[in-house]
């Protein structure tokens, strides 16, 4: 590897499926869901009653007080760091803090929090509302926070680009090593936005599944049966480093970061490109950066949510960009979407593949579409070598993403 080769050196993540990495991942390749009933009194009047919560909730890991100084969606991002940057171990590195910088986004952010707040400021006044709430709302609040807690002063930088914003994370962290302006970032992604509002908005697009009566069978991508994607909320954080930089304190490498391909479609606000075009040119870039061609990637975990329009034109994508031999996984069917923490975790379940040589499985794809005509690890995992593996992050708006994840 080169002196401007960028690689992965620590994982964490707070997740639907579990509390770190560890047990997130071995959920994954056991086919679990982490889709359950909302329980909360104000489900009950919702079109959609499924979700995909924490499966440790943040209260458990981080002390009270400072809890109510931190929107959820910064109380999961500081977990996930935590455990990132021990797994890195960067705790006792000596690293020079302005050569370190965070990458850290969210793509709704701290919307619970200015929701609730607001439902104080109508029924108290406006003495009642906390102090607290503007650095709880502002969407660049999860990115601060752990820039604070690392102590980094090569920038904190968060980007909000719906659904893709975990990945576009990564792909900034990689641009600024790449740049020389970091040897480390901490990048990835978080989102908590389980709250009435923003289910009922999504609800009335259509775009969230209503198998309110089977919530482990809720999010089936590429199932003919598929009615839509199912919430889910969490964290994923990579710490990226340049490869001399962890090569010369030993540090343990998961994978090479290889390519990023970053473009918009141009097309509609929520709905994708019918063909997948911008899609296409995402991958091709993540190609072309790698110094890689289609046939050497062996895996893809797509993106695919679960919605019918969208899980095909990602078919017809990956199928132009990459052709027919990959073998493709969603394990939005297990953990939900994560909305702008997916691209972060899939990353994470990317590179767990690579190094373990098994693509997790894609659950509760019992009826294939028809045009689904690529080949998917339906139902358990499946052990195979994976010298080369893409992750693709789309997101309303337009956003496209995808990362190429190399063994080293």
């Amino acid at each position: 590897m080169s002196s401007t080769d960028v690689v992965v050196t620590g994982l964490g993540a707070t997740t639907p499926l579990g509390g770190d990495v560890a047990s997130t991942w071995d959920a994954l390749l056991a086919g679990r869901s982490g889709v359950g009933p909302l329980t909360q009194e104000w489900a009950a009047q919702l079109p959609v009653r499924i979700g995909a919560h924490l499966a440790v909730d943040p209260s458990e890991v981080i002390e009270r007080v400072k809890m109510r100084r931190l929107d959820r969606s910064e109380a999961i991002a500081l977990i996930a760091a935590h455990q990132a940057w021990a797994d890195a171990g960067l705790a006792d590195s000596g690293l020079d803090p302005e050569r370190l910088a965070v990458s850290l986004g969210s793509g709704i952010g701290g919307a619970t929090t200015l929701l609730n707040q607001d439902d104080i400021l109508e029924a108290s006044g406006p003495r009642r509302v906390s102090p607290h709430t503007v650095p709880m709302l502002m969407p660049n609040g999860p990115a601060a926070w752990v820039g604070l807690e690392l102590g980094a002063r090569a920038g904190v930088h968060s980007m909000a680009s719906a659904c893709a914003t975990g990945a576009e994370a990564l792909s900034l962290g990689y641009d600024l090593i790449r740049a020389g302006r970091a040897d480390v970032v901490l990048a990835g992604g978080t989102e908590a936005v389980i709250h009435p509002l923003p289910i009922a908005g999504f609800a009335s697009m259509r775009a969230m599944s209503v198998r309110n009566d089977e919530p482990e069978r809720a999010s089936r991508p590429w199932d003919k049966a598929r009615d839509g994607f199912v919430l889910g909320e969490g964290c994923a954080t990579l710490v990226l480093e340049r490869a001399d930089h962890a090569a010369a304190r030993g540090a343990r490498v998961y994978a090479r970061l290889a390519g990023a391909g970053i473009t918009s479609d141009g097309y509609d606000i929520v709905q994708p490109h019918p063909q997948g075009l911008g899609g296409i040119r995402a991958m091709t870039m993540a190609l072309r950066d790698a110094g890689l061609s289609g046939t050497d990637v062996v895996h893809v975990n797509a993106h695919a949510t679960s919605t019918p329009v969208g899980d095909i034109a990602e078919i017809h994508g990956i199928r132009k960009a990459i052709g027919d031999h990959p073998v493709l996984t969603s394990t939005k069917s297990m953990t939900g979407h994560l909305l702008g923490a997916a691209g972060a975790l899939e990353s994470i379940a990317t590179i767990l593949a690579i190094r373990d040589s098994i693509v997790p499985p894609t659950i509760n794809l019992d009826d294939p579409d028809d045009e689904l005509d690529l080949d998917v690890a339906a139902l358990k995992a499946r052990p195979m070598e994976i010298p080369a593996a893409l992750n693709n992050s789309f997101g309303f708006g337009g956003h496209n993403v995808a990362l190429l994840f190399t063994r080293v």
